[in-house]
């Protein structure tokens, strides 16, 4: 997943998140119609907060353990989703996207942001090698 999602991000036109999504469509973990819901959350949702990247693995893990499907109890969404963010902060210390980005424009921050991408669908993989 992670080596399609770069593909996408750094050669595709897609943005982080977007990257992210589409990687997991093509490996069956989401639907396309996921895609197009994924653009708003990129560039932080277009005002620096959230990483895009992080925020495609959480809507990933939400369609995965939210609300009304066989993995649901009271709290496996927002565990799952606590676990991502824990685990992106381990190695980046921060899930905002305007610290994470440094303030760099076009491929300096593609170059950069790179790392957030393969990260993310890093840490989706595991998340959900532990699914069933």
């Amino acid at each position: 997943m992670k080596d399609k999602a770069l593909d996408y991000y750094m050669n595709g036109g897609y943005s982080c998140s977007e990257s992210v999504i589409k990687a997991a469509i093509d490996e069956g973990l989401c639907d396309k119609s996921l895609l197009a819901a994924a653009t708003a959350f990129s560039g932080g949702m277009s005002s620096g907060c959230v990483c895009g990247a992080v925020a495609a693995a959480q809507i990933i893990s939400g369609l995965h353990f939210g609300r009304d499907n066989q993995f649901e109890n009271d709290n496996t969404a927002r565990e799952k989703a606590a676990f991502i963010v824990e685990e992106f902060k381990k190695k980046h210390k921060v899930t905002c996207c305007r610290v994470l980005s440094k303030n760099l424009q076009g491929m300096n921050r593609k170059q950069n942001c790179s790392n957030y991408v393969a990260d993310a669908c890093d840490i989706i993989e595991q998340l959900l090698k532990v699914k069933v």
